[in-house]
């Protein structure tokens, strides 16, 4: 091909500078590498699928494709954290704009120029030069911070129990890229050294590294030239063709699984449809899960956000979220090989090892390669057939199942778009429902449940008795009120959380609101038998709850516990429960904008307010109970280092209220220790469960005589100064005019 010169006004530079004679065997070995990498990608889409029950989440495609582009391409969550965030950054964008430009380049040389088209000349050349090294400095930058992350820094996300879990894998990952970028700049320093054309100082990376390369002769910098172009380009297509065959394999699952992500409401657990037909409940096997499950642990990028902040982790219990997903996957990759082989044995049996069966010749060739892969693997993994193993009991200890809280901290923070809660409430399905072997302390309180409507087993006649004194009407006297004040079983039976059902009703009727209550008609929302795994007590209660709610035309309900409110919002839609459901903090935060209520009695002192999970992550629910608090006069507000998002749990979640804590500390003693940290007489909070154990936190660190736990209504109550100035007798205001 003839090249056009090049002065000052054209500026360009010559493309297979000094390798010419290079290129039919780059495209060669082109083809070599892209060839290994779509058997490689062949090869997984074999084994996602192999197992797994159907699920084509291509739903609400616009909303997918939003999911696709902020997070798969603009790494809005992986910024989430500064360091990893802006060190995966620089490698992503700036190898993105590497690739772009070299591909850029190739057109222009291969199909532009023979047309007698030209774009990489004067200015654009001189600019396009720039952004490449620029770019190109951003991924060395990047790799450098990786590896001193990794294997100098050494952050417990990186590894398990103070361990690193570094693999080969990791380091080959690593290198290769930091080989292909020297050997980028060290193959332009070299052609510079021997062209050296004034304009080339806007590559400034090659121009001063040339300076270098200043006391080699010119034909021996043509020779080393060579040499590192192939290693470039060895290390270039070595890349290409270990990417199915590496952690490098989520540059493609990661973004399809932010594609796939569910677009169900934070936390939403699908619900069992066949207990009349169904030989076995939840998942005990790996092909019970979805594809999509599956498909999860093949996302994951070991980066460790999700035990980062992991309560069970933190405290010492067995479970990790990271570790519980890679465990997933390193069984998946076992069983689905076991599963694709066997499907193809099945698949020759019926057709004939010489007839294609419908396949074309490639992909015939290709199950062909796979048989041979799977045999070699397993000789050399085990020298034998794979090991079977129990999911649940084994490769999934039942002290990591049983140890999770539901905080959600680790779905809420993962970069991947992972769903772990799901998964642990389908585990846990199969040990309740078909096996029933779970914690004693657990079968009391499904037993009080399904007896008497409540974890404690107390009277279900009883429920109504906090209100004796307080002039509420059930809605069986007076049914036309706007809203269902939904009290739950803390609120209704607990002492503690008696106060608190108190001082929010007090509260509604100070402010004209027309509500009432259920009282004896009102039943568990069942939030703790669905999250401990009772899936079949769980749809018993809430079905109860709804046939009484739709017997008088409930529309609005409010509650004041979180794990109600998330229950009756978003799980009870499933079975016909379609109501506007509210949390005490956005009524009460309303209820202040509006004038309706005032704060005039001054509550000194410092107050902290804990996040509860399903308030927060699950519900986005952040604001309103700051704005109460900062509403109050006389408070001081101070923010736990664990906040919003971040969250830390009180260790309640998931059943856990119920169960013993006898692995590690105490989740709530860790909590308080924050809250004690920083500074706070008062910790604030808006849900019964952790009202409770922040209590028991306090009592154990020995702190009751400078702090105190206290519901937001509480606080509020307080603050409005008119415990004596409205009669308890007083009824609920009239409903509004139809």
């Amino acid at each position: 091909m003839e090249h056009i010169p090049f002065s000052v006004g054209n500026e360009g530079r010559q493309v297979f500078w000094n390798a010419e004679t290079f290129e039919p065997f780059l495209f060669t070995f082109t083809a070599v590498a892209l060839l290994i990498f779509a058997y490689g990608v062949y090869r997984r889409w074999r084994l996602w699928a192999a197992l797994g029950k159907p699920e084509t989440p291509l739903d609400r495609l616009p909303e997918r494709i939003k999911a696709l582009l902020i997070n798969g391409f603009l790494q809005v969550k992986t910024f989430r954290e500064p360091y990893p965030g802006i060190m995966h950054g620089l490698i992503f964008f700036g190898f993105f704009v590497l690739i772009f430009g070299a591909a850029f380049d190739a057109t222009e040389f291969h199909i532009a120029e023979p047309l007698g088209w030209v774009f990489l000349r004067g200015t654009f050349y001189l600019v396009f030069s720039f952004l490449m090294e620029l770019f190109g400095l951003f991924v060395l930058v990047g790799v450098l911070l990786a590896i001193y992350r990794r294997y100098i820094r050494r952050p417990e996300g990186l590894g398990y129990q103070g361990k690193p879990d570094n693999t080969p894998d990791d380091a080959v990952v690593l290198l290769l890229l930091l080989g292909i970028i020297v050997t980028g700049f060290m193959i332009e320093a070299l052609r510079l050294r021997v062209t050296a054309p004034p304009w080339e100082v806007w590559s400034f990376g090659g121009w001063m590294l040339a300076k270098v390369f200043a006391g080699i002769e010119p034909g021996q910098a043509k020779l080393l030239h060579k040499a590192t172009w192939w290693t470039h380009t060895f290390l270039s297509l070595g890349f290409i063709a270990y990417i199915p065959y590496s952690r490098l394999l989520h540059i493609i699952t990661t973004p399809v699984n932010h594609f796939l992500v569910s677009l169900k409401p934070a936390g939403y657990n699908e619900p069992i449809g066949d207990f009349e037909t169904a030989e076995t409940f939840g998942v005990g096997k790996l092909e019970e899960f979805t594809k999509k499950q599956i498909f999860d642990s093949d996302a994951c990028t070991r980066c460790g956000r999700c035990q980062d902040g992991c309560p069970a982790y933190l405290s010492g219990k067995p479970l990790s979220p990271k570790k519980l997903i890679q465990d997933l996957k390193t069984y998946w990759l076992m069983q689905a090989s076991a599963a694709a082989a066997a499907k193809r044995a099945v698949n020759n049996a019926a057709t004939g090892p010489g007839d294609t069966g419908g396949k074309s010749i490639i992909f015939k060739a290709l199950d062909r390669i796979d048989a041979v892969v799977d045999r070699m693997g397993r000789r050399i993994a085990t020298g034998a057939a794979p090991v079977e193993k129990a999911m649940v009991g084994e490769v999934i200890d039942l002290h990591e199942l049983w140890a999770c809280t539901n905080c959600l901290y680790c779905t809420e923070n993962c970069s991947a778009s992972i769903e772990h809660v799901p998964k642990i409430i389908g585990m846990r399905q199969y040990k309740v429902l078909t096996e029933a072997d779970f914690a004693p302390e657990l079968q009391l309180t499904f037993r009080n449940m399904e007896n008497n409507s409540n974890p404690w087993g107390i009277g279900a006649h009883l429920r109504a008795d906090w209100a004796k004194d307080l002039g509420i009407k059930t809605l069986a006297e007076e049914p036309a009120v706007e809203y269902l004040f939904y009290v739950g079983c803390s609120g209704s039976f607990d002492d503690r959380g008696k106060k608190v059902s108190s001082a929010f009703a007090k509260i509604l009727k100070a402010a004209g609101i027309s509500f009432g209550i259920l009282g004896t008609e009102e039943g568990c929302c069942g939030d703790s038998a669905m999250r401990g795994g009772n899936e079949y007590l769980y749809q018993t209660l809430a079905q109860a709850n709804i046939e009484v709610m739709k017997g008088y035309h409930v529309r609005k309900i409010i509650t004041t516990c979180p794990h109600g409110y998330n229950a009756l919002k978003k799980d009870y839609p499933n079975f016909g429960g379609e109501f506007e459901v509210y949390h005490h903090t956005e009524i009460i935060a309303d209820l202040i904008a509006e004038g309706k209520i005032v704060l005039k009695k001054p509550v000194e002192g410092v107050f902290t307010y804990h996040d509860s999970c399903f308030l927060g992550r699950y519900n986005g629910i952040y604001d309103q109970p700051r704005r109460i608090l900062r509403a109050v006069p006389g408070l001081k507000l101070t923010e736990l280092e664990r906040n919003f998002a971040k969250s830390f749990c009180c260790g309640a979640g998931g059943a856990r209220m119920w169960m013993e804590e006898d692995i590690g500390e105490r989740i709530n003693n860790m909590r308080t220790d924050q809250a004690i940290a920083a500074g706070a007489g008062t910790i604030a909070v808006g849900c019964p469960f952790c009202l409770t154990m922040l209590s028991d936190g306090i009592k154990d660190r020995k702190k009751e005589e400078t702090m105190a736990a206290l519901d937001i209504a509480e606080i509020v109550w307080r603050a409005m100064d008119l415990e004596e100035e409205r009669p308890v007798a007083e009824v609920c205001a009239a409903p509004p005019a139809p």
